[in-house]
């Protein structure tokens, strides 16, 4: 038999327990959806990372301080710099200058026995930034190459 104080009660606790479980879905939603983001934005600082290495590679390669603005690179495809290299980064190359910070001359290589002429290095200052587009992650890296030996005489 039915008392008249007892009408609802199940329905009540049954909308509570649905939205504790709700809650509960929802924490775990966000917790793996936050995990998620995460790993892809390592993955993209990765990408962006090994864009500017490479970039910085292709710079070491082919700098020649006769003509230092032929290395200079905006906003261009990593697949410009050799092919099979990841087709969502992107590369900044800064045209390098003569290092104004710190001597503009390092002293050559050891072990080359040249006579009497003195060699040097001569070091110019630039910045490479590799970019992912898929991860929209960025990379800046500051680069101070070393050309030479040179012949100290002419510097």
């Amino acid at each position: 038999m039915k008392t008249g104080h007892e009408g609802g009660f199940a329905l009540i606790a049954a909308v509570l327990a649905n939205l504790i479980l709700l809650a509960v879905g929802i924490i775990a939603l966000n917790l793996s959806t936050q995990d998620l983001r995460i790993s892809m934005k390592v993955v993209g600082d990765k990408k962006a990372m090994s864009a500017a290495e490479a970039a910085t590679h292709w710079l070491m390669v082919n700098f020649d301080p006769a003509n230092p603005a032929a290395v200079a690179r905006e906003n261009r495809p990593l697949t410009e710099l050799a092919a099979g290299l990841d087709p969502g980064g992107r590369v900044t190359i800064r045209q390098p200058v003569p290092s104004t910070v710190g001597p503009v001359q390092i002293s050559g290589p050891t072990g080359h026995d040249m006579g009497s002429t003195q060699w040097v290095l001569l070091r110019y200052d630039t910045t490479v930034t590799g970019r992912n587009e898929d991860h929209r992650t960025s990379v800046t890296i500051d680069v101070v190459v070393g050309y030479g030996p040179v012949s100290a005489e002419s510097y």
